[in-house]
């Protein structure tokens, strides 16, 4: 184990701000590392996650100039938890704002969970912007990879959680879970709007590490984080994301020879392994680490070491 590479040192931003994305929009940006490095932009999860300060900590600070933003409506954007203008194509055309605000022609698109999703729209569409591509905790938001996590599928591995993620929702709605709790995630009632997404948020988190973590609980449960993440999660998820079905699948022989790494855990429960590999056999320049012993996180040994071996190499080092 002493041979897994880990997170860099803290550090903190050199620069931040708000940039206006238009639709009544802010998004919240900082940059870190030294500036003028090798160019690369952080796509966090959820939707509605927002990036935390350990996320700089994949890059070397040395090598690397990163972007991170906080995605419309979550983290440190403004208006807080809006579902207005908020579609995948519209955080697409906000990646084109930051890298035109930052100056460059091109630069590394990293993105883990739903950041994968969306690193492979915006790759798609524009692959002459990305000098290089990693992605982990693949998810290409099909409509068999949804049913799995809110219909049948995880909740048979986790029939304790699952029991605790129905229960805001009547036998009777159970049939579409996602229908059912977009309707509560967006009612004019303050209670009905947050038992629902502290419900939806703590079934997240409590399946995305390989073992319990409770610290994972205690942030995905939080009010504060809950409410965003599961509004916008889901408003995402019941309209599939705005993509065509198997859309970025399909659209992967646009990557072309893009250098890429893929980064999957054997056991990651949300997002199915299955849908990493077909990523791998569409796309010629990528190579693929389907880690063992881990889940779906991030921060899962195994998966890290491999992230930060991803992100130094492509620095040169």
């Amino acid at each position: 184990m002493s041979d897994l590479r880990g997170l860099y040192p803290a550090i903190e931003p050199y620069a931040k701000g708000h940039l206006d994305v238009g639709d009544g929009h802010s998004v919240y940006w900082e940059r870190s590392g030294t500036p003028g490095a090798k160019p690369a932009v952080f796509l966090h999860g959820g939707p509605g996650g927002g990036f935390s300060p350990d996320h700089r900590r994949l890059f070397d600070p040395e090598r690397y100039d990163v972007l991170l933003f906080d995605q419309r409506g979550c983290g440190q954007s403004v208006p807080r938890a809006s579902l207005e203008a908020n579609t995948t194509w519209h955080l697409v055309a906000d990646i084109e704002r930051l890298r035109e605000m930052v100056g460059v022609e091109k630069w590394q698109v990293f993105g883990g969970s739903w950041g994968s999703t969306l690193a492979l729209a915006y790759a798609e569409k524009h692959p002459d912007r990305v000098s290089e591509l990693i992605v982990r905790g693949v998810y290409t938001l099909t409509r068999p990879e949804l049913d799995w996590f809110y219909q049948f599928g995880v909740s048979e591995m986790f029939p304790d959680k699952w029991e605790r993620f129905v229960a805001p929702i009547p036998p009777d709605e159970r049939h579409e879970m996602m229908a059912a709790y977009y309707r509560r995630l967006t009612s004019d009632d303050r209670s009905i709007r947050m038992e629902a997404a502290k419900a939806w948020s703590t079934w997240e988190g409590g399946v995305i590490t390989l073992l319990p973590d409770p610290e994972l609980d205690a942030a995905f449960s939080a009010e504060d984080y809950a409410e965003a993440f599961a509004r916008i999660e889901c408003h995402y998820f019941v309209h599939g994301g705005w993509l065509d079905d198997n859309q970025l699948i399909r659209d992967a022989h646009r990557l072309g020879e893009i250098p890429g790494v893929i980064v999957h855990g054997r056991y990651d429960m949300p997002c199915p392994a299955k849908y990493a590999w077909a990523l791998y056999k569409a796309w010629p320049g990528a190579e693929f680490h389907l880690v063992e012993g881990a889940g779906h996180a991030y921060s899962e040994p195994g998966i890290l070491d491999r992230l930060i071996r991803a992100t130094d190499r492509f620095a040169g080092k």
